[in-house]
């Protein structure tokens, strides 16, 4: 096979990765981002790199148990752990979605405040639009209308260069390890991670792989879609924090709703930086306010064995098409609650998202580590080190954040025992 051949079936198959990453940097993940920088300058660069990692690691573990089984990981959790772990794993991944999606609808709110429309506008529209375009089945469309809109949060990249940050000082900080036992930085720590690698992530790659009739013969191209989404998932991440921290956080000023935010954009755009962040804002947050909601649809449906699919009627799949609508109609609903923190709404559910990955790792490693279900495309000692390795760690992170909101001083006692404090 020549390099045009190759060039051609990479194009071929790639899309869930980079998808997956475009998703990933939704409204919770903008949100995250940017509080991280402005509330602690570039010391929590260095967590964002090493959650990279552990995405890629991630990523390539759904991508491949996909291409080798054919099957999503809720259908395999299913048959090799029975119903009652699956109903715990959807359970957790219900919990979970159904949060990100209200981020996704706060992100939709937000975006349309700043052009000055109400979200009790707003908000019921959008529901009925992204409804009727995936019943109508004109979504794929859509779909890349709001990655191209995503595009416009390269624009971090140029204000980052044109504010000239202290690259070095940002180097040494990539490179140090930066930890604090207080409720606010392990919440913003385990919510970095949350947003980075999501729950909702890993059954929606691995379901897009199965979905484009991937296999291991065309697996190396897949793997090298989602190197790529994760490389831009970092790279968007890692400039929107360098941009807030070098303007929001070295002028002092704190985020308290999401216009502040686009205040890092100024350098770039003027007064015209709350437009071009509110329709990167709009962007992200449709893209996965229709991602999200369908993954789920299709994963419980597919662990339960009930008909789904967006080529059914709703009379095949009612079950398919009634989740569906329950989480988009709910999601939107939530947001519309008075007094509502937009802002608070987008950051608490990056926080959930951390605290429910763990029991989604585990599984995921379980069946990749099974030679009978991989072949010889089981999981190498090194990830599974890494993996298990990175689950007790976040679930050391959610019970100190546990101690430490309950019990502050018995919380400093053990980081100072660990030497961390």
């Amino acid at each position: 096979m020549n390099l045009k051949e190759r060039f051609a079936l990479f194009l071929a198959v790639m899309g869930p990765g980079i998808v997956t990453a475009f998703a990933d940097n939704d409204a919770g993940g903008v949100a995250t981002y940017a509080a991280a920088g402005a509330k602690y300058g570039y010391c929590l660069i260095f967590i964002l790199l090493i959650s990279l990692v552990l995405l890629a690691i991630a990523q390539e573990i759904s991508a491949r148990t996909g291409a080798v089984t054919g099957r999503g990981l809720s259908d395999l959790i299913r048959e090799h752990y029975g119903v009652k772990w699956t109903f715990f794993a959807m359970s957790v991944l219900l919990i979970a979605n159904l949060g990100t999606t209200v981020s996704e609808f706060s992100g939709i709110a937000t975006s349309f405040e700043i052009f000055g429309i109400s979200k009790y506008i707003s908000v019921p529209v959008m529901v009925a639009l992204i409804w009727w375009l995936v019943i109508k089945k004109d979504y794929g469309k859509m779909e890349k209308i709001f990655l191209f809109l995503c595009l416009t949060f390269f624009s971090y990249v140029i204000s980052a260069i044109i504010i000239k940050p202290p690259w070095s000082e940002v180097l040494v900080h990539s490179i140090t390890p930066t930890f604090s036992g207080t409720p606010a930085f392990l919440l913003m720590a385990i919510g970095m991670i949350g947003t980075t690698i999501t729950p909702w992530g890993q059954f929606y790659l691995q379901s897009s792989v199965v979905d484009k009739g991937i296999t291991t013969q065309d697996y190396r191209y897949t793997r090298w879609d989602v190197l790529i989404g994760v490389f831009f998932t970092g790279f968007i991440a890692f400039f929107i924090i360098v941009t807030t921290a070098a303007t929001l956080y070295a002028n002092k000023i704190p985020i308290e709703t999401a216009k502040d935010v686009a205040l890092a954009l100024k350098p770039l755009a003027g007064e015209y930086a709350s437009l071009l962040f509110s329709f990167g804002l709009l962007g992200a947050s449709m893209l996965a306010a229709f991602v999200l909601p369908l993954s789920t649809a299709y994963a419980v449906c597919e662990a339960f064995g009930f008909e789904h699919g967006v080529s059914k009627s709703y009379k095949e799949a009612p079950m398919f098409f009634g989740l569906y609508t329950v989480l988009i109609v709910l999601g939107g609903t939530i947001v519309l609650w008075p007094n509502l923190s937009l802002y608070n709404v987008m950051l608490t559910t990056q926080v959930v998202n951390g605290i429910l990955l763990p029991p989604i790792l585990i599984f995921m490693v379980l069946i990749a580590s099974k030679k009978s279900i991989m072949g010889e495309y089981v999981n190498k000692k090194f990830f599974n080190v890494v993996s298990w390795i990175f689950t007790f760690v976040l679930i050391f992170l959610t019970i100190l954040l546990l101690v430490s909101t309950l019990f502050p001083a018995f919380s400093e006692n053990i980081l100072g025992f660990l030497g961390l404090s």
